[in-house]
């Protein structure tokens, strides 16, 4: 699986895990170059408090658009370690 924003791939891997249509991939497959700290946070009744990371590609921002569980809960342990994508990253075979 591809992760893909603004015609980079941002993130590489045959491991993912899926959870709620969203394909988690391993944190360690995310290119760093692309990507900054972000203080978003947001909470999920069962995964628990999730973190977000921004993507920067040629110039071009797009705030908040990775998302990780640092400490996911119990029922959510599966996605620890891992980082899934939203606001117009492509995930692709």
């Amino acid at each position: 699986m591809k992760a893909i924003w603004n015609g980079v791939v941002i993130a590489e891997s045959d491991d993912t895990v899926v959870v709620e249509g969203n394909h988690y991939f391993p944190e360690n497959s995310l290119k760093r170059e692309y990507v900054s700290f972000s203080n978003h946070r947001t909470s999920c009744p069962w995964k628990g408090q999730a973190h977000y990371y921004s993507l920067f590609v040629d110039g071009d921002v797009n705030p908040d658009a990775v998302w990780y569980y640092p400490e996911p809960s119990e029922a959510a342990r599966e996605i620890k370690g891992r980082v899934a994508f939203w606001k117009g990253v492509k995930v692709t075979e």
